[in-house]
C-alpha cells in the first residue's frame, strides 16, 4: 500500500537517546531551541511551542484578548480545529466561502461576512499554499480588524516573498504527522508582540507568571506545554526542512506532468508570487466522479487517498450553531464532495508517483460510472 503520508524522521534516534539519558522531559532546552529555530526561519520575534495546532490557534486568539461577544471570520473549508479553537476561546466563528481554485478564503466575499462584532479575520493557508494574505491584510487594515494566520499546514510556504506564519498579529503552526515538520502532535504560536507572547506563556502553563524569580498563578491557564521528546523530533527535521520541501515540490511536479489532461481531474495550482510547500497534494475531481467511490477503488489498487478536508457549515455542531444549510457556501461544499488528497511525503519515489497516477487514471472511469 502506498501510504497517504509518511513522516521524515531521519536523524531522530541519536537525539532521542541523549534526551532520555538527561531525564528532563517537559518544556526544557530542546523546546526553547525548537522555538528559536522556527522563529528565526519564519522571521518572527516570538515562537511559543504548545501541544497541538488547535492549542496554538486557541492561544493566539486568547492571547490577543478575543473572547465572548467577539466574532472571528474564517474559511468554511478547513479542518474543524480552526473553528473549534475559536469556540473554545469563547468567540463565535463566522464562515467565509473559498476560492474554488486555491481552496483558500476568498477575499472578494469576505467583506460581506463581516459584522460590527467581527474582531478577527483568520485565513487558513490550506494544504501548504498561502491564502491571499495581501488582500486580506488590506481588508483588515481598512476595517481595523486583527489578522490571525492559521498556517497549520504551511511551514515553509511563502506569499510574495514572506514566509507563511509571518503575517498578521499572530500565527499558528501544527506539527501533526501529516505536516511538513512533525513532532507527533504539537503546535506553535508566533507573534511580534511582547505582550501577546507573555500572555500566551501564561495560558499554556497553568496561568503561571514568574515575577522576581517567584512563580505566581495569575489566571486559570491550561496545560498546553510541549514536551522535550516532541521538540527533539522537530529540531531534527528543521535542520533539513528546505530539502524536505524541495522533495515535496519535485513530487508535485511529477504528479503535474503525469496527470495533465486527465479528464475529470484538476491538479492544484501555484499562483504567481506564491511558493507552495505541498503539505498535501489535493486534486479536484469532476462533478461526474463519485469521489468516495474513487477512494475505495484506489485502495483496491494499493493506493491510500482521502478527502481534502471538511466544509464546516454541514458539520452537525456548526450547522446547528450557525444555522446554515448544505450549499450555503457553494465552493466549499463542492470541495467537500470532490476534493481528493493523494499520497505525498518526502521519501516518495518517482515510481510510486507513477503507480498512483496510473491507478487514478484507471479508476476514474469506474468512479464516474458509479455516480
Amino acid at each position: 500500500m502506498i501510504r497517504l503520508t509518511k513522516p521524515e524522521l531521519s536523524g531522530v534516534l541519536d537525539s532521542l537517546g541523549e534526551l532520555l539519558e538527561s531525564g528532563f522531559l517537559v518544556q526544557g532546552e530542546r523546546v526553547r531551541e525548537f522555538e528559536s529555530g522556527v522563529a528565526g526561519y519564519v522571521g518572527r520575534r516570538h515562537a511559543l511551542a504548545v501541544n497541538s495546532g488547535t492549542a496554538a490557534i486557541q492561544c493566539a486568539v486568547m492571547g490577543l484578548g478575543i473572547g465572548h461577544g467577539d466574532e472571528v471570520a474564517l474559511p468554511d473549508f478547513t479542518f474543524p480545529a480552526t473553528a473549534n479553537a475559536v469556540v473554545l476561546a469563547g468567540a463565535r466563528p463566522v464562515l467565509v466561502d473559498i476560492d474554488p481554485v486555491t481552496f483558500n478564503m476568498d477575499p472578494l466575499t469576505l467583506p460581506d461576512r463581516l459584522t460590527g462584532d467581527t474582531r478577527v479575520v483568520m485565513p487558513v493557508d490550506l494544504f501548504g499554499l498561502a491564502a491571499d494574505l495581501g488582500a486580506i491584510e488590506e481588508i483588515c487594515a481598512r476595517r481595523g480588524l486583527i489578522l490571525v494566520e492559521d498556517s497549520a499546514c504551511a511551514l515553509g510556504a511563502m506569499h510574495r516573498g514572506g514566509r507563511c506564519g509571518a503575517f498578521g498579529d499572530a500565527s499558528a503552526f501544527s506539527f501533526h504527522p501529516r505536516k511538513v515538520v512533525t513532532t507527533g502532535e504539537g503546535g506553535m504560536v508566533l507573534t511580534d508582540s511582547d505582550a501577546v507572547a507573555a500572555r500566551i506563556r501564561e495560558l499554556r502553563n497553568h496561568g503561571i507568571r514568574v515575577t522576581e524569580g517567584k512563580p505566581e498563578f495569575v489566571a486559570p491557564g491550561y496545560n498546553f506545554r510541549m514536551n522535550e521528546i516532541e521538540a527533539a523530533l522537530g529540531l531534527a527535521q528543521m535542520s533539513h526542512i528546505d530539502r524536505m520541501i524541495e522533495q515535496r515540490r519535485n513530487i508535485a511536479a511529477v504528479y503535474g506532468r503525469l496527470l495533465a489532461g486527465v479528464d475529470g481531474l484538476a491538479a492544484p495550482t501555484e499562483p504567481e508570487g506564491y511558493f507552495h510547500a505541498y503539505q498535501s497534494y489535493v486534486v479536484m475531481t469532476g462533478d461526474s466522479v463519485n469521489r468516495d467511490l474513487l477512494i475505495d477503488l484506489l485502495r483496491t489498487r494499493g493506493v491510500e487517498s482521502g478527502i481534502g478536508t471538511y466544509a464546516l457549515h454541514v458539520q452537525p455542531y456548526y450547522r446547528d450553531l450557525l444555522g446554515h444549510k448544505p450549499g450555503d457556501f457553494p465552493h466549499s461544499f463542492r470541495a467537500l464532495k470532490q476534493s481528493l488528497a493523494l499520497p505525498m511525503y518526502p521519501s516518495m519515489t518517482e515510481d510510486e508517483v507513477l503507480q498512483v497516477a496510473e491507478a487514478l487514471k484507471a479508476c476514474i472511469p469506474g468512479a464516474s460510472a458509479g455516480k
